[in-house]
Formats: C-alpha cells, structure tokens, sequence
C-alpha cells in the first residue's frame, strides 16, 4: 500500500508539474512582503483510499492522487481556512504530513446532529509566515433575557462559527471561519438567520477588539445565493464588505455564468458604518480553477471529479505586510 510521501508515479508527477505552473495565478507567498489568505469548501473531507489511483469500485474516490492536487492548492496559501472537515480524519491526516514540520493547524471537534453533519471547521497555515496569537474560540448565540436579540436566530449555529487569532508581517488578525446550514434548496430563508447573527456578532466584536487593534476577517461557506439578493445583503448588514474583484467569480465547478452563486465568502469591514475598518492593506483577491488542471487522465464526470478534488474552488485575498507596524 502506498504511503502520500512515496515518489508517485510518472504520469502523476507531470500532470503535478503542470498544476504547479498553472498556480502561479496565485500571489507567491514572500516573507515580510505579503499575506495570501484562502478558504476553501473540500467536499466530504474526510476518508481517503491510500492508492494512487481508486477504482469504479473504492469508497471513497479521494486517492493519493487527489490528496497531491489538493496539497499542492494548499501550498500555496499562508493560511487557510478549511470547512467540511469531517470525522474521519485519515484524509487530513495524511495531507498534514504530505505538507511537512513547517505546517501546522488548529480545529474544532466534529459537530454532533444532523444539521452539523459531523464536520469540523479547521485552519491549516505555514508555520514560516504565520504564527498563532493565541485567541481560539467558537462563537455562540447569547441567552441574554435582558437584551433582545436583533436577528430572528433562536437556537445556536447548526456548525458552531470558529475564530483564530494569527500573526503575521508584525499585525495581529482574527480569522472566523462558518459554513452556514443550507437546508433545502427552495428554502434559502431558512439560512438568513444564521447570516444576520454572524454579521452582528461579528460587528459587535469588531467593536470591542479595536482598542487592541485587532483585524477581524470573515470567511468561508456561507451559503448565498446571488449578490445584493437577501441572504447577501443579511451579510452584509453591518458593513462586512467583499473584496470587488470576488463579485466576478465563479464558487463552485458547477456554476452556470447566468446562475452565479455567492457561496464562499471573504469579508471584512472597512469603515463605512460603525465597525472599525481592516488595518491591513489589501492588494488583490481572486479564485483558484482548477477544473481540467487536476486528474486530466481520468475522464472524471464533473460529479465525480467533486468528490476526488472539491466541488467548490478555493478563494483567496492578498494582503501587503511592508512596513506595517508592530501591534
């Protein structure tokens, strides 16, 4: 049984070769120059079937192959934020090792009940570049008798949101990472409050963390359908703002150009209502496709492609750390 950190064979080293130049759309990581910060939605992260290439008949269809592309994705962020993260951790487990003693993560214990699916929510990052500041935590909805709720969340988060502080390039920030319940499919009203919750928790923190200077970033899978349409604009109540350059995108491998979904996100605030505006400067922010780059020999339907690599493309913005000064 092959081991991820045996040589692969020589076909999966080309097309791997090939995956790495066509990752050069994506910022190159530079110490003290800038911080490349991605989420990404690994569909059913969870089992792995140690081959290098699984059968019509193995279960499940992430190999060692695809874990390889995945890793290599990966590789190119200084940290980034996982969800669907699930149980059975043989996948990440071996991804971790692939990746080397430079790269570390921090997650949460699976999320028990149907509504949380058994998923974790977890952060892997390079260890060269970003540190942990020593804040993690998961966010929870108060019972609070005394002060009414301004959104119409009544029972916790389906998978509780999760917060990490790191350090990098002489700032602190604070990464929170969800993946907002989705439900079925014709009732996306149902996500709206769990979409206001977040925004105002997340405006009441800004709040109350800016005397340390502190630089709150929200990110991951919340589940929007179209921009400016409800549950977007839930989001974005209390000044959480997307990148521009995120608008234009595709998220997922399915995505028709008249149907774009706004699933994934990368927000933060920049000052146009109460919350502090983000200190960092902001560079660029962008997608990776990885469609027809990853596993071209196989002649893998779409479908089955989302379950070897993702459904999901992974997002990513870069931040320029020069001459930021120390907290």
């Amino acid at each position: 049984m092959p081991d991820i950190t045996e040589v692969p064979t020589d076909e999966i080293k080309e097309e791997l070769a090939q995956l790495r130049t066509a990752l050069d759309v994506i910022p190159s990581k530079a110490i003290d120059n800038n911080l490349v910060i991605s989420t990404w939605n690994i569909r059913h992260f969870g089992d792995l079937t140690k081959k290098w290439k699984s059968t019509t008949n193995d279960s499940p269809k992430r190999d060692l192959h695809s874990l390889l592309c995945i890793g290599e994705i990966i590789s190119r962020f200084d940290v980034i934020a996982i969800q669907e993260v699930k149980s059975n951790l043989r996948a990440f487990r071996h991804l971790i090792k692939w990746l080397g003693p430079n790269w570390h993560f921090i997650m949460t214990d699976e999320t028990k009940g149907k509504p949380g699916n058994r998923e974790r929510l977890a952060f892997i990052f390079d260890s060269r570049k970003v540190q942990l500041s020593g804040l993690a935590c998961e966010l929870v909805v108060p019972d609070d008798p005394w002060k009414p709720r301004q959104h119409s969340l009544d029972r916790q988060f389906a998978r509780t949101p999760y917060a990490v502080g790191f350090k990098a390039g002489g700032k602190t920030f604070i990464l929170v990472t969800l993946h907002v319940i989705y439900g079925k499919s014709n009732e996306p009203e149902k996500r709206k409050p769990e979409l206001e919750a977040i925004a105002q928790w997340l405006e009441e923190w800004a709040l109350d963390i800016n005397s340390w200077d502190h630089n709150l970033i929200a990110l991951g899978d919340f589940n929007i359908d179209r921009e400016d349409d409800p549950l977007f604009k839930a989001f974005t109540s209390t000044g959480l703002t997307p990148p521009a350059e995120l608008n234009a995108v595709p998220r997922t491998i399915f995505t028709k150009s008249k149907k774009k979904k706004f699933y994934d996100q990368i927000a933060w605030f920049v000052g146009k209502d109460q919350a502090p505006a983000l200190s960092l400067k902001y560079k660029n922010a962008g997608y990776f496709d990885f469609y027809c780059k990853v596993l071209k020999n196989r002649e893998l339907s779409k479908l089955s492609l989302s379950y070897h690599i993702s459904d999901h493309y992974p997002l990513w913005v870069e931040f320029d750390t020069r001459d930021l000064p120390e907290n």
